[in-house]
Formats: C-alpha cells, structure tokens, sequence
C-alpha cells in the first residue's frame, strides 16, 4: 500500500510540473499573438484629441479607466465619465467584471507608463484596451504629470548620458 500511494504522489507532484509549463506555454503564445499586432494597430494608442472627440459627440462605444494608482480627486480631476481602478487592481475578478468587453477601454494614468502595464494582459483576456497618449499629461492643463515629463527632458538635457549610435 505504501508503493501505491508513493506512486500516486509521485504521479501528482509529476503532472503538477508539466500541466504549468504547458500552461505557460499557452499563455506564452497568446501574449505574443497579442504583441505581434501592436505596430500595425497604433500600439493601441488614443489621441488626446480624439477621445476629446468622441466625448463631445457622446459616443457609447468606449469606457475610460483612470488607473492612477492615486485616487484621482488628489491628482487635478480626471476625464469625464471614467471610472478608477488602480492599475495594479485591474486584474482582480471584481474590477474585470467592471469593464465591457464590447467596448473600447482607454487605460490612463499619470504619464503614460502605468497605464501601459495592464494593456497587453487585458487585450490576451479579450479586452479592447487601448492606453491615452501621454496620459493625463496630455489631458490636465498644467498637470503634474507634464511637469514630471518636462523635469526628466530637461535632466536628460544637461546629463550627457551616454548613447551608442
């Protein structure tokens, strides 16, 4: 008896390695198959001016999801009509359940860099997540994100980091 039970313990702590990695492998691709369009769908960027657009004429087909890891009444305001959701929550099953999949998701954050972090994860999920160029630096008049933006142009200017060419 004691055989048997090795070897299903075996038989499991085997199977419990492989199924993973298969997994893995699964997901792997689906990343990529998701990541090979990016150039030729814009890196699903949206223009400040066209959701600005789609604002104004009221279009139904969009949601955007400020996803500032601050709360936005801290932060100069957010876009009319967007929900919050912290970028690193947006991937718990209760946040998911808040975003249409027959919509169009336009993730913001402060700059433009947080916003990126969940794009790819929720275009493999089945989502039409697209980020705001620039985020909220592009969005909020005198916005600190901008003057965070501005400050690292400026460091970059009088550094002299070096550069390969």
């Amino acid at each position: 008896m004691k055989k048997g039970f090795l070897a299903v313990v075996g038989l499991f702590l085997a199977l419990s390695l492989v199924v993973p990695a298969y997994g893995a492998d699964e997901w792997v691709k689906k990343f990529n198959d998701v990541l090979i369009k990016g150039p030729a769908e814009g890196h699903w960027q949206v223009k400040p001016d066209d959701l600005d657009a789609w604002i104004k004429t009221k279009k139904t087909d969009f949601l955007v999801v400020d996803v500032r890891p601050t709360p936005p009444g801290q932060q100069g305001g957010k876009i009319p009509g967007a929900i919050y959701i912290p970028y690193n929550e947006i991937l718990k099953t209760e946040n998911l359940k808040k975003l249409p999949k027959n919509k169009k998701i336009v993730l913001v954050c402060v700059t433009g860099q947080t916003q990126n972090l969940p794009v790819v994860a929720l275009r493999v999920l089945g989502y039409d997540a697209r980020t705001l160029q620039f985020g909220h630096a592009a969005w909020i008049k005198g916005y600190l994100g901008a003057n965070l933006m501005q400050q690292a142009i400026q460091n970059a200017a009088t550094k002299n980091y070096p550069v390969e060419k």
